[in-house]
């Protein structure tokens, strides 16, 4: 499955980014606990290479906790630290200020030494989905910026007060101009970062079956009563009779099958998963 999927709000959005660069004095770069590797931009690398970097792994309710503790672990060095939460919870993005400020402390203790409190202005990255607002309307504790479980709410940069200390940059979604690889393209297609209006659904649904029978084939066994030797087809087949989608003259609606397998998986009623395994 070859996905290419680029807006040319995007290619504004990095421009945008490498301007503000010059104006904050930390990144929050935040991933979905469902494809934490799959999440990283390549491009921002070398764009936030003099920056310290706070990594949030963001819905960890719906990622394997092994997978995530691993990415996490990946990311702490001496210039970036990583944290798990769950923004829909209240206030659980609280939890970040104190690693802000242990990240920025020679910054923050420069000025401290001229009797000065130092307002942090930190912007917030990541692909599109992964929950960059609702974890700002999270921090701030209050609706600030608009959300929505799409990709593209966000279209343009916008300037959020936190506290008298402590500003944030919210960003629109980034993807990548070539997403060459093929797995991490079907990754991101799957959590929902790249819209589904361009997408084949039955295809998209194909991958995710056979990335379930690899990572743990009682999944479809113990909600569709799908077993291990069963192809993608057979697979949309039984979950349509489970569900009782049946078009007229009694035809099977694998379509609406597909929609109702990746929705499962995006909501998590098929347990706490992670697409992506580190070799």
């Amino acid at each position: 499955m070859k996905i290419n999927w680029f807006p040319g709000h995007m290619t504004k959005s990095i421009r945008e980014m490498e301007k503000s660069l010059k104006l904050v004095d930390f990144v929050v770069y935040i991933v979905d606990s469902r494809a934490p590797w799959s999440c990283q931009n390549p491009e921002f690398d070398n764009l936030f290479a003099k920056l310290p970097i706070v990594y949030v792994l963001n819905k960890l309710d719906l990622g394997n906790l092994k997978v995530c503790q691993d990415w996490l672990n990946s990311k702490n060095t001496d210039t970036s630290i990583s944290i798990a939460i769950s923004s829909i919870q209240s206030n659980q993005a609280k939890l970040l200020v104190p690693q802000i400020n242990r990240l920025c402390s020679n910054k923050l203790d420069k000025f401290r030494a001229k009797n000065i409190n130092m307002t942090l202005r930190g912007i917030v990255v990541g692909v599109p989905n992964v929950g960059k607002s609702t974890f700002i309307n999270n921090l701030s504790g209050s609706k600030k910026t608009k959300t929505g479980n799409i990709p593209g709410v966000t279209r343009g940069q916008q300037w959020v007060k936190i506290d008298n200390y402590l500003n944030i940059l919210d960003t629109p979604g980034t993807l990548y101009p070539k997403l060459s690889d093929d797995n991490v393209a079907i990754n991101l297609a799957i959590i929902g970062s790249i819209r589904d209006q361009v997408l084949d659904m039955i295809e998209l649904s194909h991958a995710l079956i056979l990335k379930l029978q690899k990572i743990d084939s009682s999944i479809l066994i113990n909600k569709y009563e799908c077993f291990g030797d069963m192809s993608c087809v057979q697979v949309l087949e039984q979950i349509a009779k489970k569900r009782a989608f049946v078009l007229k003259g009694g035809i099977i609606d694998t379509e609406r099958a597909s929609l109702a397998l990746i929705d499962d998986f995006r909501k998590g009623r098929l347990g706490k998963i992670s697409l992506d395994i580190p070799t």
